[in-house]
């Protein structure tokens, strides 16, 4: 197997190997590297001496990307009903009439939110094991009802943004609300509910993650996208990044790497590259600069 070393469109060392997902994820750009390190395909089973040499399959591969996680299952055939009585036969239409109905409502629901995750994956470039988790997640949901009474469609974002957080993707709500057209804000509230009513633990997202991304929308050179790295690394040291907006810190990084590297950019350029306000940014520089103890020119 080839070993991949670097990310093919930044050029980055830092990849994520994934190995119990099946991927490596560039932590620079969020290039989905490789997404195929195992097989999603059916088991082996063996049932006797010539099956051993045969290997036949046993069966569809699981996945949560199809509504019936490729099971498809329900309650007893036409056969089954001439093998019971009267008062069985009875509780036999009354099960799969049931059956149906539920089956039916959240299947026709999967059905949509199912195709809405595989369309924002491909836009967004994310890889088969991100469309696995996050149908995985959505999937539980709705078998919980949690989904009840709320857009399809603002969830699945929601669910995306959890899965690109716990996989360390440099995916933000404003990437995520140009995709969908659905309001950040909404986006972010469905993200808070969903993680509440699942209990879901979620990954802080690490602000170095993002730098690859702005640096090269600003048109920054290489030493200024060192620095900035190296700028949080020794922030995140001092302990002085903990429950601050990662995008906050990834302007004020690359702001002060940039004056220190005399490579002009006003807060207003970086604020809007990176999504934030200048009032945020001034107050991460300022942190910067008190705790790092940096000399940069007024």
């Amino acid at each position: 197997m080839k070993i991949i070393k670097h990310c093919p469109e930044c050029g980055s060392l830092s990849l994520s190997h994934l190995k119990e997902k099946g991927e490596v994820v560039c932590k620079n750009c969020g290039l989905v590297v490789e997404d195929k390190m195992f097989d999603f395909g059916q088991e082996w089973r063996e049932m006797d001496s010539e099956d051993a040499a045969k290997k036949r399959r046993t069966g569809s591969p699981l996945s949560y990307t199809h509504a019936d996680k490729g099971l498809g299952t329900s309650i007893g055939t036409k056969a089954d009903i001439y093998q019971l009585n009267k008062s069985n036969k009875d509780k036999f239409f009354r099960l799969r009439k049931w059956q149906n109905n539920v089956a039916s409502a959240i299947e026709r629901n999967l059905q949509i939110a199912l195709s809405e995750i595989q369309r924002l994956v491909s836009v967004l470039q994310l890889g088969k094991t991100v469309e696995e988790e996050a149908s995985r997640i959505y999937t539980m949901a709705a078998q919980k009802g949690i989904v009840k009474g709320r857009s399809t469609e603002t969830i699945v974002a929601a669910v995306i943004y959890i899965v690109c957080r716990n996989y360390e993707i440099p995916k933000t709500l404003d990437d995520i609300e140009k995709v969908t057209n659905i309001d950040k804000k909404e986006i972010g509230r469905n993200y808070r509910y969903v993680v509440r009513e699942m209990n879901l633990k979620v990954t802080q997202s690490d602000p170095v993650n993002y730098i690859s991304r702005y640096i090269s929308n600003l048109e920054l050179s290489q030493k200024t996208h060192t620095m900035a790295i190296q700028l949080l690394e020794k922030a995140q040291k001092k302990e002085i990044t903990s429950g601050k907006n990662p995008l906050g810190l990834a302007a004020a990084a690359i702001y002060a790497a940039s004056k220190l590297n005399e490579e002009k950019r006003t807060q207003n350029e970086i604020a809007a590259a990176v999504g934030v306000t200048e009032v945020t940014l001034r107050n991460r520089y300022k942190d910067f600069v008190d705790s790092l103890k940096l000399k940069v020119a007024a």
